[in-house]
């Protein structure tokens, strides 16, 4: 492995990573993809606004995708990358957790984010179970439950289309907008979460049952490698910049997926993913091309 030269290394077995791999396979380019096998949406039993695959396992999802693209001769390989450098040829070296060094003509990025949540307990252990961020992904799942949402008054309008039983703690309002939300139906108090192992419990010595949680996390994109090979960011986003393609500042660097749009459910990482396969595939074509007019 060490002294193969990959037409494209592709980082980040998710939806994005997979699609992207898929696209480089049949088009008949030696494809690598390397996975730590953490994806993003693990912890969820189901994923849903993916169409004809809705309510599909992640866990399936994937070892569908795997399958996919392993039949048309993509190799996969499960490991940690642990760092990234660009030789003065212009090829990538990726040195993997145990040593093994990958040589590629291109690399593909598509290692997601991690959600950082709040520090209140109870978030995190029941993250993916009855704790949720996306009201298109599981809202219609605890359709007419009681649910809380922490500090987010867009999450709480869209949720009070599942429910009549809404309410908003711990967000910072204007009165217009507390106004607004309250007579949309959502009961809004000031008061901020201090534990959610069972019931939502409030730091005014409230408790408020609930059948579900909502909460908007931090987004980290896990972009270490893209900068490590010099990707430039975006000033205005913060996230690493890429073209509709998924093409990076750095020749032959791409990207896609959540960790240049943390907002990109399953379909559209799948299809960002892609874009940037078939993106890839006329890059690499057409440095061939050029070598073979030399």
């Amino acid at each position: 492995m060490e002294t193969t030269l990959w037409d494209s290394v592709i980082v980040g077995g998710g939806a994005a990573g997979l699609s992207a791999g898929v696209a480089l396979a049949r088009a008949r380019f030696a494809t690598l993809l390397v996975d730590s096998g953490e994806p993003r949406n693990g912890p969820a039993a189901h994923m849903h606004g993916y169409l004809t695959r809705d309510g599909m396992a992640p866990k399936e999802f994937l070892a569908t995708g795997q399958e996919e693209f392993t039949r048309y001769g993509g190799i996969l390989e499960h490991a940690p990358v642990a760092g990234a450098h660009r030789a003065a040829d212009g090829t990538f070296e990726l040195r993997l957790g145990d040593g093994r060094v990958l040589r590629a003509r291109s690399v593909l990025v598509a290692t997601g984010l991690t959600d950082e949540l709040p520090e209140i307990p109870g978030l995190a252990q029941r993250w993916a179970r009855d704790v949720h961020h996306c009201p298109h992904c599981h809202g219609y799942e605890v359709r007419d439950q009681a649910i809380v949402v922490i500090g987010n008054a867009h999450l709480a309008a869209l949720l009070r289309r599942q429910s009549p039983s809404v309410t908003l703690c711990g967000a910072e309002l204007s009165d217009a907008e507390r106004q607004r939300l309250t007579a949309y139906g959502v009961r809004v108090i000031d008061a901020r979460v201090t534990r959610a192992t069972g019931d939502v419990e409030l730091d005014n010595g409230e408790t408020i049952p609930c059948d579900a949680i909502f909460v908007a996390p931090t987004p980290v994109p896990r972009d270490a490698i893209l900068t490590a090979l010099g990707a430039t960011r975006d000033p205005g986003t913060g996230l690493v910049a890429v073209d509709a393609r998924g093409a990076t500042s750095v020749p032959g660097l791409w990207a896609a997926g959540n960790v240049v749009s943390p907002r990109a459910q399953v379909v559209a990482a799948a299809g960002a993913g892609c874009t940037a396969g078939i993106g890839l595939c006329a890059w690499l074509l057409e440095r061939e091309l050029a070598g073979a007019g030399n």
